[in-house]
C-alpha cells in the first residue's frame, strides 16, 4: 500500500518507528514484571504502575500524531521560543516545584507530576540546531563557540541547581554534536582529561597524581623536542601555563569533592572507587541490582519468574534499575538483545542524520542520537556498578510519563524532519 503525499505518514522511516515500538513494548513488559508482584491487580488497572505506564504509552501515540501533523519547518521556525519556554519551566520550579527524593524537579499536577527537565532536552537540541544551521556559522571562531556553549549551559545549570546533576550530565553529550559540526577536538580532549584526572585524584591522592601528571608533561615535551625535532623555544610560556593549570586543577579536586558534592554523591563515588563497601546503606541498590542480574544467568528465569524481582530485592526497580529486571528474567540473552536494539536504534538515527538535506535536520539528528546513547550507556553502567548512581533513566524502559513523553517528542520531531525531505524530492 502506497502512502499518499497528503498523508501524515508519508516519508516516515518505519524502521525507526518499529524499533521505537519494540523498545516501548519490551520496556512496558519489564515495568509490569517489576511492579505486578506487590500490585496484584488486573491488566487494565490504571492505579498500578504498569497501568499508568500503559496509559502514558497510549497518550504518547496521540503526541506522535500531533508531531507528525505539524509541518516540519515549524520546529525550526519556533525553536527559539520553545527553548526559552523550557528555560522558564525549569526556573519556575524554584517557586512552584515539588521536592521529591531531595530534588525540586517536579510540578505537582494532582493526579500526576511533570518533570520539565525531560522536555528541556529536545528544546535544547532544537535551539542548538537552529544556531548551527546558519551557513555563516563557523565553530572555529571563539565567539561562535561561546554562543553554542551558552545554549547548553543555561538548562544544565538550572537542572544542577534543583539539584539533579545526573540529568544535567546528559548535556555534555552535545559537545560531540559540536565536534561533528566543526568544534576543535581539543575541547573534548580537555574535558575527558579533566574527568580522568578528577577520578584518579580521588582514587590515588593529590601527591601521586600531581607527580605522574607532571612526569607525563615532561616526557611529552622531551618527545616533541628531541624525537620529533620540533623547537619549543617560543612555547615555554604555554608549557609552564599547562603545569600551573594541571596543578591547580588537581589541587581543587579535594575542595570540590568535599564542599560542592553532596554527601550522597560522595558516598556513591567512594563505593565506586572501593573506599566504602556499604552494601547495606548507600550501596544497597547497586549491590542488589548486580546480584539480581547475575542470578539470571545466560537465558534468564523467565517472564514473571524472577524471584528477586518479585521479592522487591532492588528498591525502585521499575525506574532507574529496570535493567536488573531484564537481567534476571531474560538473562544474558535478553540484556544482549536490549543492547543490540538500542545500538541499531542509535545507528539508524545517525544514518538518517547524514542523509538530511538541511543542516538543521542533520544537527538535530546527531543531537538526539547522542542523548539516547548517553542515557543508555550511563544507565546500564550505573546498574551494573561501573558508574555511580546518578538517577539517569533508561529510555522507553524506566517508569514515568515525563521521561516517556520527553523521549517520544525528542525522537518523532526528527522522524517528521526526516519525512519532510520527501516532500522536496
Amino acid at each position: 500500500m502506497r502512502i499518499q503525499k497528503n498523508n501524515i505518514f508519508y516519508g516516515v522511516d518505519f524502521t525507526l518507528v518499529v524499533l521505537y515500538l519494540l523498545l516501548v513494548l519490551f520496556g512496558w513488559m519489564n515495568i509490569y514484571a517489576a511492579s505486578v508482584g506487590d500490585e496484584e491487580q488486573h491488566l487494565f488497572d490504571f492505579t498500578t504502575k504498569y497501568g499508568k505506564q500503559m496509559l502514558w504509552i497510549g497518550l504518547s501515540f496521540i503526541l506522535i500524531i500531533a508531531i507528525l501533523f505539524i509541518d516540519g519547518k515549524t520546529y525550526e521556525k519556533f525553536s527559539s521560543f520553545i527553548y526559552i519556554g523550557s528555560l522558564l519551566s525549569l526556573a519556575l520550579l524554584f517557586v512552584f516545584g515539588k521536592k521529591i527524593n531531595g530534588a525540586t524537579s517536579w510540578y505537582d499536577l494532582g493526579a500526576t507530576s511533570l518533570q520539565p527537565s525531560e522536555f528541556a532536552k529536545f528544546a535544547t537540541v532544537l535551539a542548538l540546531s537552529k544556531l548551527l544551521s546558519d551557513k555563516q556559522y563557523d565553530l572555529q571562531l571563539v565567539k561562535n563557540q561561546i554562543k553554542a556553549f551558552i545554549i547548553i549551559f543555561f538548562p544544565a545549570v538550572l537542572i544542577t541547581l534543583q539539584p539533579d546533576p545526573g540529568s544535567a550530565l546528559i548535556y555534555t553529550s552535545f559537545f560531540f554534536v559540536l565536534y561533528r559540526e566543526g568544534l576543535p577536538i581539543y575541547y573534548i580532549a580537555i574535558g575527558l582529561a579533566a574527568i580522568i584526572l578528577f577520578i584518579l585524584t580521588l582514587a590515588f591522592g593529590f601527591n601521586s597524581i600531581l607527580f605522574f601528571s607532571y612526569l607525563l608533561i615532561v616526557l611529552f615535551v622531551l618527545y616533541v623536542q628531541f624525537y620529533r625535532k620540533i623547537s619549543l623555544k617560543f612555547h615555554w610560556s604555554k608549557i609552564f601555563s599547562l603545569f600551573a593549570i594541571v596543578g591547580l586543577f588537581i589541587f581543587s579536586v579535594d575542595y570540590v569533592y568535599n564542599n560542592i558534592f553532596e554527601q550522597r554523591h560522595r558516598d556513591r563515588f567512594n563505593i565506586l572507587l572501593g573506599k566504602n563497601n556499604d552494601t547495606r546503606g548507600i550501596g544497597y541498590n547497586t549491590d542488589q541490582s548486580v546480584l539480581t542480574i547475575k542470578s539470571g544467568g545466560f537465558s534468564g528465569k523467565g517472564f514473571l519468574q524472577g524471584d528477586r524481582t518479585q521479592g522487591n530485592f532492588v528498591p525502585e526497580q521499575h525506574t532507574d534499575y529496570i535493567f536488573s529486571t531484564i537481567g534476571e528474567e531474560w538473562g544474558f540473552m535478553g540484556t544482549s538483545l536490549l543492547v543490540i536494539l538500542f545500538t541499531v536504534f542509535v545507528l539508524r538515527i545517525i544514518q538518517l542524520a547524514e542523509r538530511q538535506k538541511t543542516a538543521f535536520s542533520r544537527v538535530y539528528g546527531y543531537g538526539i542520537a547522542t542523548v539516547f546513547f548517553f542515557h543508555y550507556l550511563i544507565n546500564i553502567g550505573m546498574v551494573i556498578g561501573l558508574f555511580p548512581t546518578i538517577g539517569i533513566p533508561l529510555p522507553f524502559f524506566s517508569y514515568g510519563g515525563s521521561g516517556l513523553w520527553g523521549f517520544t517528542i525528542l525522537l518523532f520531531i526528527f522522524v517528521k524532519l526526516d519525512a519532510s525531505k520527501s516532500y522536496e524530492l
